[in-house]
């Protein structure tokens, strides 16, 4: 029996797309080592099902997870047990403890509303590091790099399952609404359908920026390469 949901497909799907979670969790590491040589302690906002963390626990001393979603949550804890996740909103959690490093991978920032929320949400995340932490961000696309309209389509399989996933994306303004279908089959429950709509917000590199200079940390924008959308990363002042 699998589990039911965008939580119970979201490895498969994301696996059979070629998403390469230990090169990036390498690049990652590479890049917040270089910032700061002495970091040994890690923070993955919007971890969902802890596709880095796996990895990046074996590159950093302490590693944990923040999540809104009890179902990711729910994976993520059965597959790293040993691993702390935490509930919570990127936007306004505080935790007791201190990482060296906090990161927002896979353009999961684009949740947020607004650029008063993308404020925030850095100001926590800056909130969470000691002066000379690293804050990294994996953005979205740019407004101007956007494709109305945009179709999506993959199928993913592994044994007795397959999962197909077709997607269309429309914006309106700086807010893009993406409907998800997904088609699931397996041996054991036969074919089920499900829909998942995400509701991401476009900002521009400028407004990502300034949210991490008010946030009080220095910023720079590594392009697209190791890295779909690129990386901003920058250290608390």
């Amino acid at each position: 029996m699998y589990e039911a949901g965008l939580a119970g497909v979201y490895d498969l799907v994301y696996r059979s797309r070629g998403k390469d979670y230990d090169k990036e969790s390498a690049h990652l590491a590479e890049e917040i080592l270089a910032r700061r040589p002495e970091a040994a302690s890690l923070l993955d906002v919007a971890s969902g099902t802890g596709a880095h963390l796996e990895f990046l626990r074996r590159r950093f001393a302490r590693v944990e997870g923040l999540e809104r979603s009890e179902d990711m949550i729910g994976v993520a804890r059965a597959k790293l047990p040993d691993v702390t996740m935490n509930q919570g909103d990127m936007r306004d959690f505080a935790l007791e403890r201190e990482f060296d490093a906090v990161v927002c991978l896979f353009c999961s920032v684009a949740y947020v509303s607004t650029f008063e929320e993308l404020c925030a949400t850095l100001s926590s995340f800056a909130g969470a590091v000691p002066r000379g932490g690293v804050v990294a961000i994996e953005p979205w696309v740019f407004p101007e790099d956007f494709t109305p309209g945009y179709v999506s389509s993959h199928l993913a399989r592994e044994d007795g399952r397959a999962v197909a996933r077709l997607s269309h994306s429309r914006r309106e303004g700086r807010l893009v609404t993406m409907d998800v279908h997904y088609v699931e089959a397996t041996n054991e429950d036969g074919i089920t359908h499900f829909t998942d709509v995400h509701r991401l917000t476009l900002f521009s590199r400028q407004e990502y920026e300034e949210a991490f200079t008010l946030a009080g940390c220095t910023v720079e924008y590594l392009p697209p390469g190791r890295f779909d959308q690129g990386l901003f990363i920058g250290t608390r002042r």
